[in-house]
C-alpha cells in the first residue's frame, strides 16, 4: 500500500540501489566514496547492493562492508537474472524518501547525489535521469546509444538525452509503483510516465572511464534494445486495453476482406455472370486471407483481455542470501 510522503516520513533520507555482477575490485572504493558524500551532507541512508549471481568474491566483500557499516544491505541472487531483476528487488526493499540507482563499476559519481536529492525534494521531480554528456565509452557503444535515445524520444514523448544512464533519482512512490522486468531497465522513465509520474527531469552528470574489469553487456543489447522499446511503447498504450489494438486491427482487416469478397460476388452474380470464376481470381484469395487474419487478430485481442484481467502474478527471483533486508 502506497503512503503519502507528506504524512509518513520514511526511514532514510536516501536509499542507494547498486546492482552488480562480478565487481569485486570496485565495491570497497565505491562504498567509501558513497559514505564520504553521505557523511559530508548529513544524510541518513542505506546502500542496497544487489549481487546478480556473481562468480567472484563480490558477496564476501558486501558481507565485510556490512560489518563495517550497518547502513550496507545486500541481496544475492542464486543465479544471474539481469539488471532489471536486480533493480526490481532493490526497489521492493528500499525505505528512503529518495531512491538513487547507480552502477557498481565506478563510472557513476556519488558526488552527483546531493543535487539529485535536491531536485527530487525541492524541485518536486518524480524522476531525474542522469545525462552522460561526455562519455568515456568506445564508439561501438556510443553510436547505438545515440540511436536508441533518438528513437526512444520519438516513440515515448519523453525528451531525455540518455535513457539508459544508470544514475537516476526517484521519489520512493515511483519505484513502488512500477515493475522492472526483462531488459526494461533501459526504459524506466517511460514506465514511470505510463504509471502517471510525468514530472521527469534530467541532469548532466560526470561520467568516468571504467577503472576495473570489463563491461557486462554483450552484443545482444543491440537486438534487445529496439525490441524492448517497442514493448514499452505498446504496453504504455495498450497494456490495459489490448482489444483496442488487436480488435481494431482485426475488424479493419476483416471488413476489407469481406468488402472485396462481396464485390467479387456481386460482379459475378449481376454483371459478369459468364466471366472468370471467383476462385480463379487473385483478389479472392487476398480477401480470404484478410478475413482469416482479421479474425485471428480479433481473437488475439480477446484472449489478451482475458489474460490481462485474470493475471496478477509477478516474476519470482530465487535469492540465495540477504543482509538486513526486510
Amino acid at each position: 500500500m502506497l503512503q503519502n510522503k507528506s504524512i509518513l516520513k520514511l526511514k532514510y533520507d536516501i536509499s542507494i540501489v547498486v546492482p552488480l555482477f562480478n565487481e569485486v575490485e570496485s565495491l570497497p572504493e565505491l562504498h567509501k566514496w558513497i559514505m564520504k558524500v553521505m557523511t559530508e551532507n548529513s544524510y541518513t541512508y542505506e546502500i542496497v547492493f544487489i549481487d546478480d549471481g556473481s562468480k567472484d568474491d563480490s558477496w564476501n566483500i558486501i558481507e565485510n562492508l556490512h560489518k563495517e557499516d550497518a547502513n550496507v544491505k545486500g541481496i544475492k541472487f542464486q543465479r544471474n537474472y539481469g539488471k532489471s531483476a536486480a533493480l526490481q528487488k532493490g526497489f521492493e526493499s528500499v525505505q528512503g524518501d529518495v531512491v538513487i540507482t547507480m552502477d557498481a563499476d565506478l563510472q557513476d559519481s556519488p558526488e552527483e547525489i546531493p543535487e539529485l536529492y535536491r531536485m527530487i525534494m525541492e524541485d518536486d521531480f518524480d524522476l531525474v535521469s542522469g545525462w552522460k554528456k561526455k562519455r568515456f565509452d568506445p564508439i561501438t557503444k556510443t553510436i547505438p546509444t545515440k540511436l536508441y535515445n533518438w528513437a526512444a524520444r520519438r516513440i515515448t514523448g519523453i525528451y531525455l538525452h540518455d535513457f539508459n544512464c544508470g544514475l537516476k533519482a526517484y521519489k520512493n512512490v515511483v519505484v513502488k509503483s512500477i515493475e522492472v522486468y526483462g531488459d526494461m531497465h533501459r526504459y524506466i522513465p517511460p514506465l514511470a510516465k505510463y504509471a502517471g509520474f510525468t514530472n521527469i527531469g534530467e541532469k548532466v552528470v560526470q561520467h568516468q572511464a571504467r577503472k576495473y574489469g570489463t563491461t557486462k553487456f554483450g552484443l545482444n543489447r543491440f537486438l534487445n534494445g529496439p525490441l524492448d522499446l517497442l514493448s514499452v511503447a505498446f504496453i504504455g498504450k495498450f497494456a490495459k486495453k489490448p482489444m483496442h489494438f488487436f480488435g481494431a486491427l482485426g475488424m479493419l482487416m476483416f471488413i476489407i476482406g469481406f468488402g472485396i469478397a462481396f464485390y467479387l460476388g456481386f460482379v459475378k452474380l449481376f454483371i459478369d455472370t459468364h466471366g472468370i470464376k471467383i476462385a480463379d481470381r487473385t483478389s479472392f484469395y487476398i480477401s480470404l486471407t484478410a478475413m482469416i487474419l482479421g479474425t485471428q487478430f480479433f481473437l488475439a485481442g480477446f484472449i489478451a483481455e482475458l489474460i490481462g484481467r485474470s493475471s496478477s502474478q509477478r516474476n519470482v527471483y530465487l535469492i540465495e542470501k540477504s543482509i538486513d533486508v526486510d
